[in-house]
């Protein structure tokens, strides 16, 4: 169904018609309160920022890897004594000016593709000297920060975040229309309620009138008018506190449908019957459902794949640290920049360099700290989803086992709702020959009354059962045929 704007909701308030000295306000179906949930309830709203804060973060952690463009302009001017012992000083002047691109690669390997240019100029020999260079650099570790376990940790926790937030925002879907549908049937069994009180009181307000006209052929007593004048009244205060929960689970659900302004003269909802979906329960099949879909779940294992990864990092931070070096390049040196940079263009002068750098701690405490850490954090987050399967498969048994009940509660409400009517016709036959008292007839419109409010209360437990039970399966926006934008 399509959901009604907030404008078009405000704008059908001016039907007219009244309802517990109200005006009635817009019919409000459960699939236009879902939308309208969907669209504008908060607490979604707040939850649906960690969707996009998550995939700046991932960008963040993809970043590392991405090349960047180094340029250096440097000047120095300082004085030597070039002979020890004669008051003779030097002065040297130098620039140096220098463009690279360089970066580290997901494998470890940090590299640097640059161009230099050195001008010294000296004041005891006159022109200019220019030191040119052209060629690459290259560190590659052996054994610490080697592999994509050492350099994607950061990258593996964001992408999981990133997913973990989806179904963040995908679990708080679920409860918000969960909790909607809870809200609609509450609202739902108070104007049955309600309903329920004023059939009681006119009941009760239909045996005084007859009462007190056989009151007045001295049929009755004055007692008999008594007990019925009491009846009517009684029923006065069980009207006003429906009228008040009817306002109060009314307010519940339009906070959940997005609205922060809940005034005592705004007009009430008009529900739309509201439909119990058929539901077919297989404990068996509801559970390994549950184990593929709930969000929760999901994002639990996702917390174990994070866990791994800083297992997996923290296991190469005990290895001690082996790195090659090494470089390759052309120098050139003239009296003239182009004079120099030709010899770099033409590979006049070659030059390398390679080695191997090592250290090695004493004791290797804090990886061996951190990596005992993240080990028993990886275990303790493989039990911790233990725990949550057990809890799954108790929660799905109890919420299947909730719409068994609440099914056979409504046939059997139902049968007693029959029954009390039956008896309270009886009685009321038996009172109209002289074989009953109004007290009798009071006490079983009382049981009417409690019957058919019993009924309203299954009712609205097997409506609650099937949303708890999607719920717990993860099933919900199924149901509903809801499917969320993306990021």
């Amino acid at each position: 169904m399509r959901a009604r704007t907030p404008i078009a909701l405000l704008a059908a308030l001016a039907a007219a018609a009244l309802a517990l000295g109200h005006e009635a306000g817009p019919t409000l179906s459960l699939d236009d309160a879902i939308r309208l949930a969907l669209g504008r309830n908060k607490d979604l709203k707040v939850v649906s920022y960690g969707r996009g804060i998550s995939r700046a973060l991932l960008l963040v952690a993809r970043g590392r890897f991405d090349p960047a463009i180094v340029a250096n302009r440097s000047a120095y001017d300082y004085a030597e004594q070039l002979t020890p012992g004669f008051a003779q000083v030097y002065t040297i002047k130098e620039d140096v000016y220098s463009l690279g691109l360089g970066g580290q690669t997901p494998f470890g390997t940090t590299y640097s593709f640059s161009a230099s240019v050195t001008n010294d100029r000296y004041s005891y020999a006159p022109g200019n000297n220019y030191l040119t260079f052209g060629g690459f650099q290259v560190t590659q570790p052996l054994l610490k920060n080697f592999g994509f376990g050492a350099n994607l940790e950061n990258v593996r926790i964001a992408k999981a975040n990133r997913a973990i937030s989806d179904l963040q925002y995908q679990q708080s879907a679920i409860d918000t229309v969960t909790s909607v549908i809870i809200a609609y049937s509450n609202l739902q069994l108070a104007h049955d309620v309600l309903d329920a009180a004023r059939r009681s009181r006119d009941a009760a307000a239909s045996l005084l009138e007859a009462n007190e006209k056989e009151y007045k052929v001295g049929a009755i007593s004055q007692s008999d008018v008594t007990t019925a004048r009491f009846n009517v009244a009684s029923q006065q205060e069980a009207i006003l506190v429906s009228e008040r929960t009817v306002r109060d689970r009314q307010n519940q659900l339009r906070e959940l449908i997005g609205d922060d302004v809940f005034l005592e003269d705004e007009p009430l909802f008009v529900l739309a019957p509201m439909q119990v979906p058929d539901v077919s329960v297989n404990l068996r099949a509801d559970l390994a459902r549950a184990l593929a879909q709930r969000p929760d779940y999901l994002q639990a294992r996702l917390g174990i794949a994070k866990n791994r990864a800083v297992e997996a990092a923290a296991r190469n931070a005990v290895l001690p640290e082996l790195d090659f070096v090494g470089g390759y390049g052309y120098n050139g040196l003239g009296s003239t920049l182009s004079a120099s940079r030709a010899m770099v263009e033409q590979r006049d002068n070659p030059s390398y360099s390679a080695g191997l750098q090592v250290t090695i701690p004493l004791t290797f405490s804090v990886g061996r700290g951190n990596l005992r850490a993240a080990r028993l954090q990886r275990q303790q987050s493989e039990e911790d989803l233990r725990r949550l399967e057990a809890d799954i498969a108790v929660n799905v048994a109890s919420a299947a086992g909730q719409i068994d009940t609440t099914k056979k509660r409504v046939v059997a409400d139902r049968e007693a709702y029959a029954l009390a009517k039956q008896a309270l016709d009886a009685e009321e036959k038996k009172k109209l020959v002289g074989t009953s008292t109004t007290l009798a007839v009071v006490q079983q419109q009382q049981f009417v009354s409690t019957q058919e409010v019993n009924v309203s209360i299954a009712l609205a437990s097997e409506r609650q059962a099937v949303a708890v039970y999607d719920q717990q399966l993860g099933a919900t926006l199924e149901r509903y045929h809801i499917k969320l934008a993306s990021e």
